[in-house]
């Protein structure tokens, strides 16, 4: 089953709003940050991996941001127009701010880290008068992600967005994408991401994301049917909990639950695995999937990203996508 209905008559599947930035991974592998010399750059931002993920896939896709207006800005906004990801919701900022930086950290294949730098970052400057009614009112989805709660007025542009598209039966994704340091405390990190969770159709995350989100109310269960059960009385169509190595699990209203295993793979890094998982899934249920082969094709982009170098680079085509579903080993869900 897929609860999910899209409108039809839109230019846009898909628009994505938040993070743009710039990944340098280490080139130097199975070492510390403080032995590596050499980092590849590469567009970043689970948002705009998100949207890339999903141009690849072939969706006509979006993006609302803000990129500085410097060399890196220029970067970012080529590479996403390269990739056939409209950029007429992007802005340049024209008060000095500068491109977030993420330098990753592979000292082992389960063993990364990420050290960013995120002070005056032009992303989070994001004013709610740059994103524009209309434009969103051409899509049949928005994409929003947590990091862009994080600060003013970034957090109010997302929640204008929020509102525009629930005027507008543009179907919402709320992909967590917790980042500790980019809040003050869980406590105020769980507020905004529960207001905004209020206003979304499909809310995706990990089992350790909707903990922290129902601290905060004194909800101390870790229980995924609870979890899910709560979104259901506001907006939500569907709840995935994802559960690592374990796969995930996604909760209908109907009272279904649909369970996904894992494509176990070469792993090179950790991260990415969650904007790839997103795209793939976005992309099967907006293309009509039973929620299960929606996450199962999350799932397989998920092990083909975390093999490669980069997140961005690495997202698969629909092409590559079905050619490793058909030739990888599938391990169900226990």
């Amino acid at each position: 089953m897929n609860p999910l209905k899209f409108e039809q008559n839109r230019l846009l599947d898909i628009i994505a709003i938040g993070r743009l930035c710039i990944d340098l991974n280490a080139n130097e592998t199975n070492r510390p940050m403080e032995e590596t010399s050499t980092f590849t750059k590469y567009v970043g931002g689970s948002p705009a991996n998100i949207a890339i993920g999903s141009a690849r896939l072939g969706q006509k896709t979006g993006f609302i941001g803000k990129v500085s207006d410097d060399q890196m800005g220029r970067f970012i906004t080529n590479y996403l127009e390269e990739n056939n990801i409209d950029t007429n919701g992007v802005t340049v900022d024209k008060t000095g701010a500068v491109t977030g930086l993420a330098f990753t950290e592979i000292k082992s294949p389960t063993d990364c880290s990420i050290l960013m730098y995120r002070d005056n970052v032009a992303d989070l400057k994001l004013h709610p008068s740059e994103v524009d009614e209309e434009y969103i009112k051409q899509s049949k989805a928005l994409l929003i992600s947590g990091t862009a709660l994080a600060k003013s007025p970034s957090r109010e542009a997302v929640f204008l967005a929020l509102e525009y598209a629930n005027k507008h039966n543009v179907t919402c994704f709320f992909d967590l994408d917790y980042r500790p340091y980019s809040w003050t405390d869980e406590a105020e990190t769980a507020v905004y991401y529960n207001l905004a969770a209020e206003k979304c159709e499909v809310i995706i995350g990990t089992r350790e994301e909707f903990d922290m989100m129902e601290k905060l109310l004194n909800i101390d269960k870790s229980d995924d049917s609870y979890t899910a059960s709560r979104w259901f009385s506001y907006r939500a169509d569907l709840v995935v909990i994802k559960h690592g190595g374990e796969g995930s699990i996604g909760y209908t209203k109907d009272g279904n639950s649909h369970r996904s295993g894992i494509f176990p793979a070469k792993v090179l890094k950790t991260f990415g695995a969650g904007d790839s998982y997103a795209s793939a899934f976005i992309y099967g249920l907006m293309n009509g999937k039973e929620v299960s082969e929606a996450m199962k094709m999350g799932s397989a982009s998920a092990s083909i990203v975390i093999s490669r170098h980069s997140c961005s680079d690495a997202m698969p085509t629909n092409e590559e996508l079905n050619q490793h579903m058909e030739t990888a080993v599938y391990e169900p869900a226990k």
